[in-house]
C-alpha cells in the first residue's frame, strides 16, 4: 500500500483527516488517521469510498505496481 500517496493527495486537497472520518462513517478522525499511517487496512469498500471521495482512481492511491490482468497490462 502506498499510503504516502493517500496523505499528500488528501493534503493537496485541503482535507482534514477529521473531514475523511466523517464521510467515511467514522466517529472520531483516528478511524480514518490509522488507515494513513498503516495501522490499519482498509476493506476493498472502504478503499473505493476514500477513491470517491478524493476523486482520484482507487488503483492509484493504494497500488504502486502494475496490475497484470486477462494477459493486459493495467497500470496501477
Amino acid at each position: 500500500m502506498v499510503l504516502k500517496k493517500l496523505r499528500d493527495e488528501r493534503l493537496i486537497q485541503g482535507k482534514s483527516q477529521t473531514f475523511m472520518a466523517k464521510k467515511l462513517g467514522y466517529k472520531y478522525a483516528s478511524g480514518y488517521a490509522n488507515i494513513e499511517m498503516g495501522r490499519t487496512k482498509p476493506s476493498l469498500e472502504k478503499a473505493k469510498q476514500i477513491s470517491e471521495i478524493l476523486n482520484v482512481d482507487v488503483n492509484e492511491l493504494f497500488f504502486e505496481n502494475e496490475l497484470h490482468i486477462s494477459g493486459k497490462n493495467i497500470t496501477a
